[in-house]
This record gives structure tokens, C-alpha cells and sequence, in this order.
């Protein structure tokens, strides 16, 4: 098979920066009143899963160009930006990849983030997303680091089926143990995110709500969505979160419950004899963009206001030109300002053919 290469840094093109806007008092909103409340920050572009949704491996083979560690924002960047979030309204950061876990160090880099207070006292909510693979080793050393919470990818329980997914001969059993590892450590309630594509992994999905049904951890079901340019998204692969819905509770009886917080992503369900909760995250069919309050930091450093994104800021570049914190914080306002993203709310059949960013350069 003939590899594709498609260059990270390509798909991340630079937007100039708008005008640099004093921030006012109060919360940072956009265009359409979004306020600034979720910080996703992905630390490296790499990972060992091939999945086919994200990674696939025609695409990111054995010879892809990966970033160059001078490229990648240092852990002091990382945090310094992370703190000037804050400062806008950020509550919750979220550590992603790539695979995260694979940055050399990465417990150090969560150290110095679950150091960050807000306006209140209060310590900033510290999360991580993984695929799995190395927390079993990692997750007592980043509970004691201080991560709060972790959601951990898993697309099946058979291994024929997940090796499919993540195309990587990785078996399910070492990715249950991973989160349980988590669980033993205290990075509870473990999120467990699957991604359904119509005709690979449908048949999992009463499998899946079984297997955690009563456990604790928090399943929730996506629908897959035209992320990147690699993965040959079509709108006939997506299986709407309602028909899941049905599915469960015919077997599993469920009842709806309110978000946790306005802005949350997952709708959120309920077994009805209290053995827990499942979420379903609609991207595609039930767009939930007017409540969306994430700000995205790719592995480099470009800004990005949306998942769909098909450029962002370079926020590197204002860091390594000695930019002082009142002049990043400033040119914050400005984007977020000018914000008025809503692509799935106006998603067609043409715009998810265009070449956006890829999900592992910027997280899911």
C-alpha cells in the first residue's frame, strides 16, 4: 500500500491575529455569548494506536514527519499559556495527544498545571484522555501528581474488532486494565469514550454498556464525526445517538438527567435501577455548538477555536518573541472575540470534504 503523507503543519495553517482587545471585566465571550470555560492542550502529535478515525495508517506510517521537539511547546510554555487561560475564565484543562501519556515526562508537565489556582482558590480542574495503552504504568505517578480524572478510548470489547479499530495489535484486555489501574488510583469516575462507525463496531455497543453497567465508570458513545482530512468520513459510517439510545434501553431501561454544566458535550442518561450513567455526544446530528466553550492548544502552539477548524493562531510565536503576559492575554481576547464558529451546525456534504485539522494534532 502507498503511503499518504499529510504534513501536520500544513493542515495547522497561521490566521494573522486580530487587533489586540483589552480584557474586560467578567467572563470572555464570543460572537454568539459563548463564554471561555474548557481548555484542551495536546503535548505531542505521536501515538502507538493506528486508529482508523484518527491516525489511519496509510496515512501515518512507519516514515511520517513528525514534529521536532524544538517545535513542540516546553512544559514551561505550556503552563505559562495555561495560567494566562485561567486568567480569561478557563476552569478545566484537558491533557491530550496524540497519546499523551507518550511525552517523556508528562507527570511533571501535570504537576506544574494542577499548581494553577482560579480567581477562586480553587485548584483548576486537571483531566487527561488516553487510549489506554500505558496507564496501567502511569496512573498512580499522575494521580500523584495531582490529575484529577481520566477518559480512556476503547471502541470495542473483542480484540478482533478493537485491533481493527486501533490497528495497532493491541489487545482490549491490556486497556481494561489500564482503567482499573486509574480507578485502584483514584482517577475516578473513569470516562470510557467509544466511537461508533456504522458496520465495524455497531455490534459492540450493548457489549460495552453491559461491561460497565454497575461499575462506576462512565460510558459514552460518539458519533463519528468528519474530523481531519484522513479518515473518509461519510454521513452514512454515522450511527445517531438516538438510535443508541434505543438500543440500550430496550435491553437497560434509561431515563435522561441534566448536564453537569452548561456547555457539557455528552448528554447525560441514567439506568433507571440506579446502576449508573451513560453519556451520548452528538456532534453530527444533534450540533451542540451554541454551548460550546473549548479553546484548543495544538502540540506547537497554534490556537484553535473549534475541533473542525482548518487553521488557527500562533500563540508559539507570541511565547518564544518574549511577549509578556498582558499582551497574550490581550490577543486571547481578540480570538475569542471574534469567535463564531458553529460548524456542525452548518455542516454539509462539501465542507466535510475540506481539509481540516487533524484530530491528532489538536485532541478529540
Amino acid at each position: 500500500m502507498t503511503e499518504r503523507v499529510i504534513a501536520l503543519v500544513d493542515a495547522g495553517r497561521h490566521k494573522p491575529l486580530p487587533p489586540p482587545v483589552k480584557p474586560v471585566a467578567g467572563p470572555t465571550r464570543d460572537r454568539l455569548g459563548r463564554t471561555l470555560r474548557d481548555l484542551r492542550i495536546s503535548v505531542t502529535d505521536r501515538c502507538n494506536f493506528r486508529c482508523v478515525y484518527c491516525m489511519p495508517k496509510e496515512v501515518f506510517g512507519k516514515d511520517y514527519p513528525y514534529l521536532a521537539h524544538d517545535q513542540l511547546l516546553s512544559f514551561e510554555e505550556i503552563a505559562r499559556l495555561a495560567k494566562v487561560f485561567v486568567a480569561h475564565g478557563v476552569e478545566k484543562i484537558r491533557l491530550t495527544g496524540g497519546e499523551p501519556l507518550l511525552r517523556k515526562n508528562v507527570e511533571r508537565l501535570v504537576e506544574m498545571l494542577a499548581a494553577i489556582t482560579l480567581p477562586s482558590g480553587e485548584r483548576v480542574e486537571l483531566t487527561l484522555t488516553s487510549n489506554g495503552s500505558l496507564l496501567a504504568k502511569k496512573a498512580r505517578a499522575l494521580k500523584d501528581a495531582g490529575l484529577r480524572r481520566v477518559t480512556v478510548s476503547l471502541d470495542a470489547l473483542d480484540d478482533p474488532t478493537f485491533m481493527a479499530m486501533n490497528d495497532a495489535d493491541f489487545p482490549v484486555a491490556k486497556v481494561l486494565a489500564g482503567i482499573e489501574a486509574a480507578d485502584a488510583a483514584g482517577l475516578a469516575p473513569v470516562k470510557v469514550n467509544m466511537v461508533v462507525k456504522r458496520g465495524v463496531n455497531e455490534h459492540s455497543i450493548l457489549p460495552m454498556a453491559r461491561r460497565f453497567k454497575g461499575t462506576g465508570h462512565v460510558l459514552r458513545f460518539i458519533e463519528f464525526m468528519d474530523v481531519g482530512a484522513t479518515n473518509g468520513w461519510c454521513m452514512d459510517d454515522v450511527i445517531a445517538s438516538r438510535e443508541i439510545i434505543r438500543m440500550i434501553d430496550a435491553e437497560m431501561p434509561l431515563e435522561p438527567i441534566d448536564p453537569n454544566y452548561h456547555g457539557e458535550v455528552a448528554e447525560r442518561w441514567r439506568y433507571r435501577d440506579g446502576s449508573g450513567e451513560i453519556g451520548v455526544i452528538s456532534s453530527v446530528t444533534q450540533a451542540f455548538c451554541r454551548s460550546c466553550t473549548r479553546a484548543r492548544i495544538s502540540t506547537e502552539g497554534m490556537l484553535y477555536t473549534c475541533l473542525f477548524a482548518t487553521s488557527g493562531y500562533d500563540f508559539r510565536a507570541l511565547l518564544r518573541e518574549g511577549k509578556s503576559d498582558a499582551e497574550i492575554r490581550a490577543a486571547i481576547a481578540a480570538v475569542w472575540g471574534a469567535r463564531d464558529d458553529r460548524y456542525s451546525e452548518i455542516r454539509t456534504a462539501e465542507t466535510a470534504k475540506e481539509r481540516k485539522i487533524e484530530m491528532s494534532y489538536i485532541g478529540g
